[in-house]
């Protein structure tokens, strides 16, 4: 309650500077893995409900945070109760000071009265407020879980429809805003309840003048009604923009090499301009309403005040110290929950708008694709296909791949042919479960591989590059660097393995980020691997090094399925593939292969 539990790491802080290891661990109930766990498993539950067909996600963070909320709830109810007393015990004591009291030590009853109000006060604020916080940064974590795992499954007409750019929208503003929210969730009911007692103890104060404040606050809050509904339709025009906007941004970063080699930079540089003035637009029609908005609710309490003391002349209500004192004591409750009103109101806002578009993404099309089954030795076949059919499009009136039947036995090694465009990397895709298959069953045991035609690096070095995430065997990190011809490389970059290879890998070659690409697949030990055409980006002396020494030998116990156009690796293949353009594939032998190329 007291927060006490920070004291060591404050007294360890004064002491010497903090590290990393000095943090303490982050609680099993506050980590992002187990969050996401709890939302899905709730989630899922509600979906298999009857009643519950389309679960809202509100409504299912609300069941998997109840508790929290519930408590958080309590403090910030026993803060609003504890500060309403402050008007009442503030006329006590101008009665005492004036000779009304009730006893002889009223006075020292009502000092500690307060002083109690006061601590309790405090610690509840306190307590809400840390509560409503931690609450929002676990609701904000398995949210950006949930948005990643959900763009690792999304359907192809999913993924045009959602674009890079708008998923980290999703993750960075909207995600944010909704970890915001809890914080702002008892405003919504705990100004309502402040407000309600404020007006009572001034109906006891000044009488039927109250009603006039109570006349002014409605009229104040019915005039920000069609105000709201335009903030909340400009925030959702602000928010598409912002998703336009950032797509160009990202695609322009991200092909920055091609527009400094034509020459684009000019035209890309005014489109993005453009777009910009569209979202600034937006922008300024939201602000203006919420200026509007802040300063009808900040005049508010100066017309309160003017229209109560009004009343009171008219009235003839007589107006003494205790009275004047308890009125002006009030005002201050008053004027703190009406001018958070328009905070709480554009709060309320963007997380609508925020649950609406992160909801509609978690709706989104996922791939079909058969669940991958574990793979246990004495398995004949780890990649089956009978009869199958795959089309990237949704409804398709002609598959892209028809009639596949492939049966691959454990360790055999398959090379896939055909001319350019025959649907070969669309294979792998399928095995991959990446195209949806319309006809047909397939069956994939065991973990995969893939490598695909354009190497994929991410941003750090070639060390965290080739482990990408998994613990450090030095034997078998150096076994594995040499079968993919990086040591001769890695000798010549600053640093070796540590060396930093820049965004994307832009300090290495093409056939260097190949072959690191190799390296990565080859220590994550997996079962299956899915090469394609890896050998395309080096010189024919490494490629034949590559192929023997990592094909032959590294994978030499492993299901290997290769697409290449060099048919001089053909002869040591187990099985070859050979495309026929809308025909399909089809187990050949080595001779009708070569016939057929």
């Amino acid at each position: 309650m007291s927060f006490w539990w920070l004291n060591p790491l404050m007294k360890m802080g004064y002491e010497k500077p903090l590290e990393d290891k000095d943090m303490p661990l982050l609680g099993a109930t506050d980590r992002a893995q187990n969050q996401y766990l709890m939302f899905m498993e709730k989630l899922n539950r509600e979906k298999q409900s009857p009643s519950h067909a389309t679960p809202s996600f509100f409504w299912t963070i609300v069941s998997c945070h109840k508790r929290a909320i519930l408590v958080s709830g309590f403090c910030a109810l026993l803060k609003v109760l504890t500060l309403s007393t402050g008007p009442v015990l503030l006329k006590a004591f101008i009665n005492v000071s004036l000779g009304k009291g009730s006893f002889k030590y009223e006075g020292f009853v009502l000092a500690v009265v307060m002083f109690v109000c006061k601590f309790c006060e405090s610690l509840s604020q306190r307590q809400w407020y840390f509560r409503t916080r931690r609450l929002g940064l676990q609701v904000r974590s398995f949210l950006s879980a949930a948005i990643y795992k959900k763009q690792q499954k999304l359907s192809n007409a999913a993924k045009m429809k959602h674009s890079s750019g708008e998923i980290m929208n999703y993750v960075t503003v909207d995600a944010y805003r909704i970890g915001e929210f809890p914080y702002w969730f008892h405003q919504t009911w705990t100004t309502s309840v402040q407000l309600c007692i404020a007006l009572a103890i001034l109906y006891n104060a000044v009488g039927a003048a109250m009603l006039s404040s109570l006349v002014v606050i409605i009229i104040t809050v019915l005039c920000n009604a069609p105000l709201a509904k335009l903030q909340h339709k400009y925030q959702s025009k602000l928010m598409e923009a912002q998703d336009v906007r950032l797509k160009a941004m990202t695609e322009s970063l991200v092909h920055m090499k091609v527009l400094k080699l034509y020459a684009w930079e000019a035209h890309f540089k005014k489109v993005i301009e453009g777009l910009r003035e569209v979202e600034y637009k937006w922008l300024t029609a939201f602000q203006l309403r919420r200026a509007y908005n802040s300063f009808l609710f900040w005049s508010s309490p100066v017309l309160v005040s003017a229209a109560t003391f009004l009343t009171c002349y008219l009235l003839k209500i007589p107006l003494d110290a205790s009275n004047v004192f308890t009125f002006v004591a009030t005002l201050r409750l008053v004027q703190d929950p009406i001018r958070q009103i328009p905070d709480v109101i554009g709060v309320v806002i963007q997380a609508k708008v925020a649950f609406t578009r992160i909801s509609k993404f978690l709706d989104a099309p996922e791939l079909n694709g058969q669940a991958r089954k574990k793979y246990y030795v004495g398995i004949d076949y780890p990649l089956a296909m009978n009869s199958c059919s795959f089309s990237w499009d949704v409804n398709p009136s002609k598959p892209t791949l028809k009639n596949i039947n492939l049966a691959v036995k454990a360790g055999e090694k398959v090379a896939i042919c055909g001319e350019v465009g025959s649907g070969k990397s669309t294979l792998l895709a399928a095995v991959l479960g990446e195209v949806p298959k319309t006809e047909g069953t397939i069956q994939v045991c065991g973990k995969i591989a893939y490598i695909s035609q354009n190497a994929w690096i991410q941003t750090g070095t070639v060390q965290d590059n080739i482990l990408f995430g998994s613990s450090m065997d030095r034997e078998r990190y150096h076994n594995t660097l040499a079968r993919c011809s990086l040591v001769k490389d890695l000798e010549m970059l600053p640093y070796g393995d540590c060396t930093q290879i820049g965004e994307r890998g832009v300090n290495l070659s093409g056939g260097q980020k190949q072959r690191v690409q190799l390296a990565r697949a080859l220590y994550q030990n997996a079962d299956i691997y899915l090469l394609d055409d890896p050998f395309s980006a080096v010189d024919a002396h490494t490629a034949t090094s590559l192929f023997n020494e990592y094909v032959m030998s590294a994978l030499s116990d492993k299901t290997v399925l290769l697409v290449t156009h060099q048919v001089d690796f053909l002869p040591v293949f187990d099985s070859i593939l050979v495309n026929v353009r809308w025909r399909g594939y089809s187990v050949c032998t080595l001779s009708r292969s070569i016939g057929r190329l």
